[in-house]
């Protein structure tokens, strides 16, 4: 229906041109005046006629005057005879040019039939248009059950990845470093009855080079590489995902060998039966075909199946058995000397000044994954060229991550006077606390420039990558949550909104430390929430409430002392050292931000344990 309105509304508009060419066409021809043959005769006689035209029976007379006229003969006779008939005599005839024009037939018959041809050629026009597209209509529908993944061709150099172009990851490399020895030559395997794994799960956080890596296990290996993420399987009708995923592995066998990659695989590989469309799900349906593919493949056809996820908790466990994904590699966050691999990997096609020290950029980048410190680069590249620079300087790199970390500075949202120093005390507290605490990140910058949703911020970074926290660390953590909090108590007495977020997050690690890591004495090593009832549903909506009543209270209490204890902590570091509170606040007041080094500096000038 909707096809034909198209046409429609195409041949009304050229149908509108056409009648406005007609319009202008006529529009240019001048009006002739007609007159009567024996007008014509009296004209004759008197000399004023030089020229006649004949067209059949039409005659176009030009006066002496240049003026122009027309007028009809008789049909069955000459021009001559009929004017000599009227009383033209020789002489004033002879004084007047005639010229007979006797039009070709071809052109007789395509001015006669052209008013009747052009309505019929626009009306067949209109209907083969029509045809057409209900055609192209039926094609894509007998294709709708196709595959459509991407293939990436090994001789394709600017699509083609390999490991050096993915930092870090060493463990993953060595782990796929076997999947391409197989693809490059899988007889060594087959010959000694090697079982090389049909299937590898590449897991890992967000952003941390799952596709880049499959795609370099292809670029390795020189082998086609079929890309398609796991959605656009999923349809509105039931099998056509399992119809997309036949087509995928046939398409694959065919160009065996070949890599099959499928990304955020979780979307159709999730428990089955946790939904509510039974059996008939189309996700579930898509899911049964993966298996069922998976389960038919040869150990001769050398295709692998590569899939992606953040969340491998919630695969269906068939996906997961051996014969399937049995083969899983694990992407951790990069550490600091991957980081630097990745930083260095990222700038090679921009211009960095001589001062950019990238190990200081990767030191203060923990938890960046791959895809964090590509913006980051980006981002410090967008703003030196938003200043018209060359080169890429180090502050453009430090400034880069504090934007990816708070965002944008707002240089628009100016503070009064009041919040001003409010935001410089409460900065300071936490920088305070930090500084004399025990097991403490270290402080590399404090700042009370609004950036993001936050009217200032301290920057602490650990000075190494951990794996492994202590109590102290987190007792330390809680305190230093609250040391903005409590500075508004020690330095104004009174309490703003600003600390919300502080005890929010403070909240939730005190939460922690009692319910998910046993650090609590009286409750002990004891692990409350870490159940979920379904699959389908949110995390905080579905999870199960393993404990009873008793020990809610007993929780309750705890995290309540465990806050009471750290304000307690902050207060008593801040009340301690309270000259050095109201320097460091009244120095961000004056400069609005104070830089590791400096800090340091204050820190040790004013006897800050």
């Amino acid at each position: 229906m909707q096809l034909l309105s198209k046409n429609i509304l195409g041949a009304l508009i050229i149908l509108m041109l056409l009648a406005f060419l007609y319009t202008s066409l006529v529009g240019t021809f001048k009006e002739v005046k007609e007159i009567s043959l024996s007008e014509l005769v009296g004209k004759i006689n008197t000399g004023e006629v030089s020229k006649i035209a004949v067209k059949d029976s039409d005659l176009e007379i030009t006066l002496k005057n240049g003026e122009e006229l027309k007028s009809k003969k008789e049909n069955e006779a000459a021009l001559s005879e009929t004017l000599r008939n009227y009383g033209v005599s020789d002489e004033k005839l002879r004084a007047v040019s005639i010229d007979v024009r006797n039009p070709s037939g071809a052109l007789y018959w395509f001015g006669a039939v052209l008013p009747f041809l052009v309505p019929f050629l626009l009306i067949v026009a209109f209907f083969w248009l029509t045809a057409k597209q209900v055609q192209r209509a039926n094609v894509q529908a007998f294709t709708f059950g196709q595959s459509r993944a991407r293939v990436i061709n090994p001789k394709d150099a600017k699509e083609r990845v390999l490991f050096k172009d993915v930092a870090g990851a060493k463990e993953a490399k060595e782990e796929l470093v076997e999947i391409v020895d197989f693809l490059k030559s899988p007889k060594k395997f087959i010959d000694i009855g090697a079982r090389i794994p049909k299937g590898v799960l590449l897991m890992g956080a967000p952003g941390t080079g799952k596709t880049m890596m499959a795609k370099a296990v292809a670029g390795e290996a020189g082998v086609p590489f079929f890309h398609m993420s796991a959605s656009e399987f999923v349809e509105m009708f039931v099998g056509v995902g399992a119809s997309r995923v036949r087509d995928l592995f046939k398409m694959a066998k065919k160009a065996a060998p070949a890599i099959i990659f499928i990304d955020e695989i979780d979307a159709v590989g999730r428990h089955r039966g946790a939904g509510l469309g039974g059996g008939h799900d189309e996700r579930e349906q898509t899911l049964n075909q993966i298996l069922v593919e998976l389960d038919g493949f040869e150990t001769n056809e050398s295709v692998i199946v590569m899939a992606a996820t953040n969340r491998p908790d919630v695969l269906d466990p068939a996906l997961l058995r051996p014969g399937r994904f049995d083969r899983r590699v694990i992407l951790d966050l990069p550490d600091i000397n991957d980081r630097e691999d990745i930083i260095k990997i990222h700038s090679k096609k921009k211009p960095l000044d001589g001062d950019v020290n990238l190990r200081r950029i990767a030191e203060r980048t923990p938890g960046f994954s791959g895809a964090d410190l590509s913006n980051l680069i980006n981002e410090a590249a967008i703003l030196a060229a938003r200043e018209n620079r060359k080169h890429v300087t180090q502050m453009d790199l430090i400034n880069s991550i504090e934007k990816v970390l708070l965002g944008p500075e707002r240089k628009s949202h100016v503070l009064s006077e009041k919040e001003k120093k409010i935001s410089a005390y409460h900065e300071a507290g936490h920088a305070l606390v930090t500084a004399a605490l025990p097991e403490t990140d270290l402080i590399h910058k404090v700042s009370i420039i609004s950036r993001g949703r936050a009217a200032g911020f301290t920057l602490a970074l650990p000075t190494e990558d951990r794996h492994l926290y202590s109590k102290t660390h987190f007792i330390s953590q809680l305190a230093v949550s609250l040391g903005g909090y409590a500075a508004e108590i020690v330095a104004f007495g009174e309490l703003t909104t600003g600390a919300s977020d502080d005890l929010k997050k403070a909240t939730d690690l005190a939460r922690a430390l009692v319910t998910k890591y046993g650090m609590s004495e009286k409750i002990g090593p004891l692990a409350f929430g870490g159940h979920e009832a379904h699959v389908f549903l949110g995390k905080d909506f579905s999870a199960e409430r393993d404990y009873s009543e008793t020990w809610a209270t007993l929780i309750d209490k705890e995290v309540t002392r465990l806050m009471q204890n750290a304000l307690k902590k902050a207060k008593e570091v801040l009340t301690r050292h309270k000259n050095a509170l109201d320097a460091l606040a009244q120095k961000l007041i004056k400069e609005e931000t104070v830089e590791r080094d400096e800090f340091a500096k204050f820190v040790k000038a004013h006897g800050v344990t």
